[in-house]
C-alpha cells in the first residue's frame, strides 16, 4: 500500500517498546466506530506498524469489514474473554500486510451477564493482552456500543481512548457521559487512562448543523478535538459490503483521504505521549 504509506506521517518505531493499546469508544452506535477501527488500522499498517485489531463488538462488523467469514472465526475475542484462551489462538491475519484480528461472534453478547460473578471480571482483557503487547506497536479495541463491562474491560486494558462522534445534535451531550466515564475507570482502576483525542464523523458541509456541532465540540473540548474530519461518503458505506476497509476499496475518495490524514495525527499524537 505504497500509496497510502507515502501521504502518513510516520515517526520511527521505537523496537523496545510494547504496543500503545487505544480503545475506540462510543457508547452510541452508528456513530463510525467500527468503520474508523477498520480504516485507521489499516492506514497504521500501511506505514509499516504491526497492528493488532480486537473486534470486542457482538454485531462482529470490523471481522467482516475485514474480509472475515463467520466460518473462519474459530477462536473469538468471546473465547479470549469467557474462557482465557490465549489470545495468539485467536489472532487470524487479514490480507493486509502487518495487520491481524481478533474477530468477535455473537457469543460475545452474553459475556455481560457470564462475567457478573467472575472474580476480576473488569481485568479480563487486560490480563490477556498483556503477553501480546510486545508482538505489535498498536492495539486498536473497537468497543461496543455501550458502556457495560465490555468497554469496561477495553478500557482498563488501553493507554489511550479515541472517541468518534457524529456531528448531530445530541453528540455533546453523549459525549460527556463518556468522559465522566473515562474519568472513574481513570480514578478505580487504570490511572494513566486519557483521552487520546476525538474525530468528528458522517460530516455534511452541506448542512450548517454539522459546523454547529464541530464548532461546539472545539469550544468544549479543544486541542483533543483532531482537525481531521470524516466525511459522509458513499464510498466508506460500500467498502464493508465488499469486505474491504475504504482504504483498498477505493483510495482516492475522500473518505479515504481523511482515514490517511486522521492516521496521521494520531501518530504524531502518539509521538508526544511516548516522549
Amino acid at each position: 500500500m505504497p500509496a497510502i504509506a507515502a501521504k502518513i506521517d510516520s515517526p520511527a518505531a521505537d523496537a523496545a517498546a510494547v504496543a500503545r493499546v487505544l480503545a475506540i469508544v462510543n457508547q452510541k452506535g452508528g456513530v463510525g466506530k467500527t468503520t474508523t477501527a477498520v480504516n485507521l488500522a489499516t492506514a497504521l499498517a500501511a506505514v509499516g506498524k504491526r497492528v493488532l485489531l480486537v473486534d470486542f463488538d457482538p454485531q462482529g462488523n470490523a471481522s467482516t469489514g475485514l474480509g472475515l467469514t463467520r466460518q473462519a472465526r474459530r477462536v473469538t475475542s468471546y473465547d479470549v474473554l469467557m474462557e482465557e484462551r490465549p489470545i495468539g489462538e485467536a489472532t487470524v491475519e487479514t490480507a493486509i500486510p502487518g495487520l491481524a484480528i481478533v474477530p468477535a461472534s455473537v457469543d460475545l453478547s452474553g459475556a455481560e451477564i457470564e462475567l457478573v460473578d467472575v472474580p476480576r471480571r473488569e481485568f479480563r482483557l487486560r490480563n490477556a493482552l498483556a503477553g501480546a503487547l510486545t508482538l505489535y506497536d498498536y492495539v486498536l479495541i473497537d468497543c461496543p456500543p455501550s458502556l457495560g463491562l465490555l468497554t469496561l474491560n477495553a478500557l482498563i486494558a488501553a493507554h489511550a481512548v479515541l472517541v468518534p462522534l457524529q456531528c448531530e445534535f445530541y453528540a455533546l451531550e453523549g459525549l460527556s457521559h463518556l468522559v465522566r466515564t473515562v474519568d472513574r475507570v481513570r480514578r478505580a482502576f487504570n490511572p494513566t487512562l486519557d483521552i487520546q483525542g476525538v474525530v468528528l464523523t458522517m460530516f455534511d458541509r452541506r448542512n450548517n448543523l454539522s459546523d454547529l456541532v464541530a464548532a461546539d465540540v472545539r469550544v468544549h473540548f479543544g486541542a483533543k478535538v483532531y482537525n481531521t474530519v470524516i466525511p459522509r461518503n458513499v464510498r466508506i458505506s460500500e467498502a464493508p459490503s465488499h469486505g474491504k476497509p475504504v482504504l483498498l476499496y477505493d483510495v482516492r475518495c475522500p473518505g479515504a483521504q481523511a482515514y490517511i490524514h486522521l492516521a496521521s495525527e494520531v501518530l504524531r499524537r502518539e509521538q508526544g505521549s511516548r516522549a
